[in-house]
């Protein structure tokens, strides 16, 4: 309700604030502030250094290599101040990023990939991307001063924006138009350039903290720049930048609204590994000597060695999908376990499971991960021969993250695990209460008393599964510019970039002590005591006891013996090296002024290796759910590309412009690529101005994409049937056909991958009726072909007929055994939206007031999976697993009020809700629940903050906030994933996980 009132509130202040626009003086700032807020299409006043801006106050902007007006532009371009980075309390690229509502909902943060992971998103350790448009990260172009970064060491792809030394930020621009006719490829979603201060002068330190009300997950930031020499004065100017920021860990746990035990909601976990465990039937080994050779106490699945009378009581379904103690008549109930919850079989549509027991994995995930950055900056530059500049430009990072996910789930199998329970002198009281809680209900395994159980496991004692990423990068840049002949003047630049990341196995990964058959492997670690090496040979001595939460001191030393701590998951470096010249200047006086033209090369060599790891070798022992990538290492590949473009600004009569640009890219494995852009803009009268563009653009694939090897991972989940079988492929286990089926996934990279083209076309209106009023919008679409996709497994069975060679079948049964998802160029997308920005301020009680708001609504979002095929179903607020959520529509909005001692705001986010995912019983329409929400409720947000400036002298700054201000949850979202038992109960993609936390940051310059 409070909430509610609030939203009101700030609707009314905002509606207030823009008709009461009128004449008004500047808005005060204080001098920390180098780029303020401003009622103008970009949303900030021009204020940039001498040495970027021309005669006339135009600049350089991103999309374009003429000088002109930010706001007086064909461009749409949005910039990200210091004060509107203030005033939201930002504290990382990766904030600022979820901030812009023309960003995509993927799964591009560090809180989306923090739990177990598949496919392409397995090398995303500690990285944070920019996915414009939701186009994905690979087709949005970062830049730093203009010129590009070089890719995440490890994913290969996509840039980290968490490198940028934000401590050293002027501004942010962020370009809502295709660009590859500038920039060349990536440039489809857009572009986003980071800019830092080029001449700073003096000494400025900053201290700032973001604490949770909760006392958790704090988030702290320390920052120091120093600059020395006036470049107008003295002809130089040295300055340095350094920042160091920490996140510390939040869990799951450590929420309430995490909590994947909510079947009246639609909602409980398949994950039937427990810390006590649920037991199995197993069939028997055929391998000498080995614990499964005599079979198990629950028989096997073959139908040979089924255990008859193993059915559900009242049913003649086998019991097939586990019994856990806890859940028969009489057991203490499963959620006696801490995170423990029965089995919903009619969710999961699974009889077979109705007395198994299921443990929620969200809550042992990380939901914010730790990380600690280090930043830094270093810039010389100097004036020679009068109006020439030459300067030399160093930034890096250092970046140690630790993604932590649930304890390993230990699971028999007849093949490379063969471990079960033990019956012996060190076990039998154990086993014994096991074996008489299950044959109370199940007097058949009176036949099989003694074999060893079988079972799937959570292994508490084991400890959650972490890895350690460190990634560094650094970028040299030696760059020129000053003037040629009348008018005109050059730009010139030669860079080096590298990022290099590597990631070690941290606490809960063990040696699993077996070879491929499943005999024990010599050359693993054992402990004392154990009958064979590394967590099989505990196991099947019966020293770790999997029917026990607690250990005992023998098991853990056992643990610790065995533990693989500190071996090499894997690494990668990516490395781009670039020469870049142009030359710009006018040509010759139209009616409408002058006419200019920019033309220019430039030069890109890239290279990307991914090694392995030593301890995935052939001759190693194997690491027990070590997710190691060798089968995708990468001797250095490399890519050359040669690029000419031009560009030319024709002011046909008063207040039209006609803008013209053309880029030619060579690369040398794809070929040459030819992409134009024409822009218009046109202003009939002062206050309107209309303009538009259309323009072409294209990706090529990433060397992952296309070198990849293949890897084998089992689907885990229980939401696929065969699609041939079973039409729709949703399981339905009262039709006999409609079984769910787990078969082999395969994913990798496609040699035949080309690129993928796009046509971009953007149409819209400003309008400026005051000084402090003005208010833009665009109508914006991408139509893109040959779509570089990673297919799910869900689309792929849902279009089965379109991919029937992406189904592998046994030759003799029929049997669907594999899907293949490794890379394609499948078919195309079209998504078109709207973007929405307005200002409006006046002047009132001493100070200035502002208000404002920025949104994108999605029109379209569709897709078809080959070209002949017909587009889809729309994908606007669909959940998947993975990609963009869609998001009908986003918006930031904002009040503020400003004056010599104070700035006072109020910020509201919105995020549209979107379909829930529905679990197998409800999807198939076997079961329905009267809680459970088809849609997912908006997310909305306020954060307030108060700045004190001026405090002793005009650049010392004491900034107080509370962000999330009523202290909303994430809304209620079903994201478990069954196959890789990550997710739950809320979406990492749209919302924050903390809660309300109280900020402090001080700024002072000397």
């Amino acid at each position: 309700m409070r909430a509610g009132k609030a939203r009101v509130l700030l609707g009314g202040s905002l509606f207030v604030a823009m008709i009461a626009a009128g004449q008004a003086g500047a808005q005060t700032v204080s001098e920390g502030v180098t780029t303020a807020e401003a009622a103008t299409p970009t949303g900030v006043a021009v204020q940039t250094t001498p040495a970027s801006t021309a005669d006339d106050g135009e600049i350089l902007v991103t999309g374009s290599r003429i000088k002109r007006d930010p706001n007086n532009s064909s461009l749409p371009l949005q910039i990200i101040s210091n004060a509107e980075i203030e005033r939201n309390a930002i504290a990382s690229p990766e904030q600022l990023i979820s901030l812009l509502t023309s960003n995509g909902s993927g799964a591009d943060n560090l809180a989306s990939n923090a739990d177990v992971t598949t496919g392409a998103q397995r090398g995303t350790n500690g990285l944070s991307a920019a996915n414009l448009r939701g186009q994905g990260a690979a087709a949005t172009l970062v830049l730093l001063n203009s010129r590009r970064v070089a890719a995440h060491g490890l994913s290969g792809a996509a840039v980290d924006v968490n490198q940028i030394p934000f401590a050293a930020i002027e501004r942010v621009e962020v370009l809502k138009d295709g660009a590859s006719a500038i920039y060349g490829t990536d440039a489809i979603g857009g572009v986003i350039n980071f800019i830092t201060r080029t001449d700073y002068k003096g000494v400025g330190v900053m201290g700032a903290s973001d604490i949770t009300e909760q006392g958790d997950g704090a988030i702290y930031r320390v920052s120091a720049i120093a600059g020395f020499g006036d470049l107008d004065d003295q002809g130089f100017n040295v300055m340095g930048a350094v920042a160091y920021r920490w996140n510390n860990i939040l869990f799951g746990s450590n929420r309430d609204f995490v909590n994947g035990n909510q079947p009246n909601r639609g909602l409980s976990v398949d994950t039937r590994g427990t810390p006590i465990a649920t037991a199995f039937p197993l069939n028997r080994s055929t391998l000498q000597g080995s614990t499964l050779g005599g079979g198990t106490l629950l028989g096997g699945t073959a139908s040979a060695q089924v255990l008859a009378g193993l059915v559900i009581p009242g049913t003649t379904t086998a019991a097939s999908g586990g019994i856990n103690p806890l859940d028969l008549p009489g057991g203490a109930g499963c959620e006696s376990m801490d995170g423990g919850m029965a089995y919903d079989d009619a969710l999961w549509n699974n009889v077979s499971a109705r007395y198994a027991c299921a443990w929620d994995t969200g809550r042992a995930a990380v939901i914010q991960q730790p990380i600690k950055t280090l930043t830094y900056l270093a810039r010389a530059v100097a004036r020679v021969a009068e109006d020439h500049q030459i300067s030399l430009e160093v930034t890096g990072s250092n970046a140690n993250s630790a993604k932590l996910f649930s304890n390993a789930q230990v699971s028999s199998n007849t093949t490379n695990f063969q471990v079960a329970y033990p019956r012996n002198a060190l076990t039998a009281a154990t086993y014994d209460a096991v074996y008489n809680a299950i044959a109370a209900t199940f007097p058949a395994v009176a036949a099989n008393r003694n074999k060893p159980i079988a079972f799937r496991w959570r292994c508490i004692a084991c400890g959650p599964r972490e890895y350690e990423t460190d990634t560094k990068t650094i970028r040299v840049t030696l760059a020129a510019e000053g003037p040629l002949w009348q008018g005109w003047d050059y730009r010139a630049g030669g860079s080096y970039a590298k990022s290099e990341s590597s990631s070690v196995l941290g606490s809960g990964y063990y040696y699993r002590g077996t070879l491929s058959n499943g005999a024990y492997d010599p050359s693993a670690p054992t402990a004392a005591g154990a009958i064979g090496p590394g967590l099989a040979g505990l196991l099947n001595s019966g020293i770790l006891n999997p029917f026990s939460i607690n250990q005992s001191d023998a098991a853990l030393a056992g643990l610790a013996a065995v533990s693989a701590e500190g071996a090499t998951l894997y690494g990668g470096r990516y490395e781009v090296k670039q020469i870049d010249y142009s030359i710009a200047g006018p040509l010759f006086r139209l009616p409408g002024g002058k006419a200019q033209m920019a033309a220019g090369i430039d030069f890109r060599s890239e290279s990307y290796s991914f090694n392995g790891s030593a301890a995935a070798a052939a001759s190693a022992p194997v690491i027990f759910l070590a997710a190691f990538d060798n089968v995708n290492a990468l001797r250095a590949k490399n890519r050359q590309v040669k690029a000419a473009y031009t560009e030319v600004l024709l002011p046909l009569f008063r207040g039209f412009e006609l803008t013209g640009a053309l880029r030619v890219d060579d690369y040398g494995d794809f070929g040459t690529s030819t992409n134009p852009k024409v822009s218009v803009k046109y202003r009939p009268w002062e206050p309107v101005m209309v303009r538009g563009s259309f323009s072409t653009g294209f990706r090529v694939p990433t060397f992952n994409q296309i070198f990849n090897g293949t890897t084998e991972s089992p689907y885990s989940g229980r939401d696929l049937a065969d699609p041939v079988r079973c039409p729709g492929g949703i399981p339905n286990t009262t039709t006999p056909a409609c079984q769910a089926v787990q078969p082999t996934i395969l994913t990798g990279g496609n040699p035949n991958l080309g690129p993928e083209s796009a046509r971009m076309f953007s149409a819209g209106i400003v309008i400026q009726p005051a000084p402090k009023f003005s208010a833009s919008l665009d109508f914006w679409a991408i139509n893109v072909d040959d779509t570089i996709q990673l297919l799910t497994e869900r689309e792929l069975i849902d279009n089965a007929a379109l991919f029937s060679d992406r189904f592998r079948r046994d030759p003799t049964t029929n049997e669907l055994v594999a899907i293949d998802r490794t890379w394609i160029n499948a078919g195309a997308r079209r998504t078109q939206g709207l973007e929405l920005t307005a200002r409006g301020g006046v002047d009132a009680f001493g100070g200035s007031f502002l208000a404002g708001i920025d949104g994108t609504y999605l029109l379209k979002k569709r897709e078809k999976l080959t070209q002949n095929s017909p587009y889809g179903p729309s994908l606007i607020g669909v959940f998947s697993f993975a990609g963009d959520l869609g998001l009908r529509w986003k918006h930031n909005a904002f009040v503020s009020y400003t004056n010599e001692a104070v700035t006072i705001a109020l910020t509201q986010q919105y995020r549209d809700g979107y379909k829930n995912q529905a679990l197998p019983g409800i999807l198939a329409g076997t079961v329905t629940r009267a809680d459970f929400n088809e849609d997912v409720k908006p997310y909305v947000t306020y954060n307030l903050a108060v700045s004190f400036l001026n405090l002793g002298n005009k650049a010392t700054r004491l900034t107080l906030g509370v962000k999330n201000l009523f202290d909303v949850d994430p809304p209620f979202a079903i994201t478990y994933d069954s196959n890789t038992g990550s997710g739950g109960s809320w979406e990492p993609r749209v919302a924050d996980p903390r809660g309300r936390a109280f900020t402090v940051q001080a700024d002072v310059k000397f």
